[in-house]
């Protein structure tokens, strides 16, 4: 169980540190601080899929809480205003717990009073709960909370405007709130006493990560009611909910959601709190699209990426036996491809498929390779697959978008002027940080993993001719990828082959992760001898105790702080970035060219450690998408990110059958 005690809780930079997260299955979230201040335009109490996965909506930003212990007054909640905290709500915190879903126990007046929110699953509806701990012996509690909503676009703000609607349709434990024509009415179920219509602006809130990263952060809220319960007389409950829901109904719900966790833990490949705990993580990232799943690639602001679901889906789902899910991922995509590409992700607000990368498609072989390899279901596969995959390498063959095409030597080209297909896609106004056009290393080793993917199943289908076209691309892709990317003075690969028409040869000698890649994959271009010198490079320069550096720290071009407005950040993402999910590949590829000694699953079981310790003490059950590259590595980026969180729970994985 993740928890943290007093010296955590009532410590204001220690609470603001480290966020919560409940999901709800729909690409819906709550998300806030254990302290209790929103630092993030993201948090919110009820941000709503009203577009599922998409169409995300801050509806309640959050609830303010004033305990009264015999007529003396708590302030429960936590802001920041212009150059104050008010209330700090924080300071009667004595701990806060993930059991299963967020808990908090305040203690104020001599009173211990618990929190619990969560989420329910498959439904835009959030649930809080308030009830007393230990006797109470005769003293009277009573629990004032206001909500306040927001009902804006989870990028956007709110500002005080006439336009809202102020009028609140009180019903037997039920209010109704409808600010806005033409957005979804919140309902909010309860078991108060009494309600108060309050009607009140709260202006100029300050989200402080907001103005760390060069962007808007102020904010108003509207507070519509106020709910007005008796602890003594039992637990106080709130259902916020674009759907009308019975309060009656808190003990059940509760009941079947901690039923639904318990059913997704015990799945865990493993039983050690670690994995559990990650299990769990997983969880929160698999969500419905249309009839299928998908995969939501960061919390809060990434939608479903296709390369992002592709690389994950082994991680998040095989380890834990999810099948059905995977299927489901691999199909949603599969019915969702155009000229032999997948889209590299689903916009927000609902519009057409962006395809603009070319790495997603090819990780899209390896996610069927790895299912095929867990489940044995060739029929799903055979069906519903492989002639989707054997498209997908006829137009790769002649040509799709973006100048993506096979080269005479069998290698992968790709790339236009201003764009950028690779998962290094940072991109500053027209200027791309780090063009890859040409024939980026990664991509010829996903490409030629592909085609023996497709020489398998071809052989497995008794597709004779397409067993013979793809071994033989497969061969001329791997003689021609030694003779122009390995570099033997160095021990390790060229990052781009520059495969501009008409160019004069030219190779990009930047140390990057990317080759990684052609060691850890499922089939390898290298002989054993430069896969071992490979990887120990890949360790001297890139390995950091939270992952791999995008760039190697002795580059001039290397930018060692994530820090600053979008441009100055973007300017970093992968130039020497620390991301995490990498360390997943490198572990694989160190355990290949080593043969899963005892010796060496348990280096890399260490390697994994100040991971899992991040995921216990700071990142409250979560891995963040990125770590800064110069130590201690602080978390940035998205607080939680999909291939992270799965390239660590599948190398565990790895570790534990290697031992086994």
């Amino acid at each position: 169980m993740v928890g943290f005690d007093q010296s955590v809780c009532s410590s204001f930079e220690e609470g603001l540190r480290r966020e919560w997260l409940e999901t709800n299955g729909l690409g819906g979230f709550a998300f806030s601080t254990i302290a209790g201040l929103n630092t993030r335009r993201y948090h919110g109490l009820l941000v709503a899929a009203t577009q599922p996965p998409v169409g995300r909506m801050v509806l309640l930003s959050k609830l303010e809480e004033t305990v009264t212990v015999d007529g003396q007054v708590f302030e429960l909640s936590a802001n920041e205003y212009p150059e104050t905290i008010h209330p700090r709500g924080f300071e009667f915190l004595r701990e806060f717990r993930l059991d299963p879903f967020p808990t908090f126990v305040f203690e104020t007046g001599g009173v211990r009073i618990m929190k619990t929110v969560f989420m329910i699953q498959g439904e835009n509806t959030v649930v809080v709960q308030y009830e007393r701990v230990g006797p109470l012996t005769g003293r009277t509690v009573e629990l004032k909370v206001c909500p306040l909503i927001a009902f804006r676009d989870f990028h956007g703000l709110t500002r005080e405007n006439a336009k809202l609607n102020r009028k609140v349709g009180i019903e037997p434990r039920m209010a109704v709130i409808s600010p806005y024509y033409g957005l979804p009415a919140l309902y909010l179920a309860h078991n108060a006493l009494e309600v108060g219509a309050e009607g009140a602006w709260f202006r100029n809130f300050q989200y402080r990560v907001e103005r760390e990263r060069g962007l808007e952060f102020a904010e108003d809220l509207f507070n519509p009611c106020s709910l007005h319960f008796e602890l003594e007389a039992g637990p106080a409950a709130v259902i916020a909910s674009i759907l009308r829901k019975d309060v009656a109904s808190v003990g059940a719900l509760r009941e079947a959601e901690i039923r639904r966790r318990e059913s997704v833990v015990a799945q865990a490949p493993a039983p050690d709190e670690i994995t559990q705990i990650l299990t769990n993580a997983a969880d929160q990232f698999i969500v419905a699209r249309e009839a299928g799943k998908t995969v939501m690639a960061g919390y809060p602001w990434f939608s479903d990426w296709g390369r992002d679901t592709m690389i994950s889906l082994p991680g998040l789902t095989l380890p834990s036996l999810r099948f059905d899910v995977a299927r489901g991922m691999l199909r949603t995509f599969a019915h969702s491809v155009s000229q032999g590409m997948i889209p590299n992700r689903f916009p927000d607000a609902g519009e057409a498929p962006e395809y603009n990368t070319v790495d997603a498609t090819l990780w899209f072989f390896e996610a069927a390779r790895a299912y095929l390899a867990a489940t044995h279901d060739s029929n799903f596969v055979r069906e519903e697959l492989y002639n989707v995959l054997a498209d997908i390498v006829a137009w790769h063959v002649r040509g799709t978008r973006y100048n993506i095409r096979v080269d005479a030597d069998g290698l992968l080209n790709a790339g236009a002027e201003g764009v950028q297909l690779t998962w290094m896609d940072a991109k500053v106004g027209d200027r791309v940080i780090t063009p890859r056009q040409g024939k980026p290393v990664e991509i010829q080793a996903l490409w030629y993993n592909a085609l023996c993917v497709m020489a398998d199943l071809a052989e497995e289908f008794e597709d004779a001719h397409g067993r013979k076209q793809y071994s033989t691309m497969a061969g001329l892709a791997r003689w021609s990828f030694n003779q122009a990317f390995w570099r033997e003075d160095a021990g390790c690969l060229c990052d781009v082959i520059d495969g501009t028409a008409g160019a004069e040869f030219a190779r990009d000698l930047s140390m990057r992760p990317n080759q990684i890649l052609a060691v850890s994959l499922h089939y390898t271009m290298l002989t054993k001898e430069r896969a071992e010198r490979l990887v120990e490079v890949v360790h001297g320069q890139l390995l950091t105790p939270v992952g791999l550096r995008t760039l190697a720290a002795s580059d001039p071009q290397y930018r060692g702080r994530y820090t600053g407005g979008p441009a100055e950040r973007d300017a970093a993402y992968h130039q020497g970035t620390v991301w995490p999910w990498l360390l997943g590949p490198f572990v694989t590829a160190y355990l290949r060219v080593h043969e899963s000694s005892d010796t060496a699953l348990q280096q890399a079981a260490e390697w994994l450690e100040p991971l899992e310790t991040y995921l216990m003490k700071e990142g409250v059950g979560q891995i963040p998408e990125i770590f800064e590259g110069d130590a201690p590595h602080r978390a940035c980026g998205c607080p939680a990110q999909a291939w992270s969180v799965a390239e660590l729970l599948r190398a565990r994985a790895e570790i534990t059958s290697g031992a086994g």
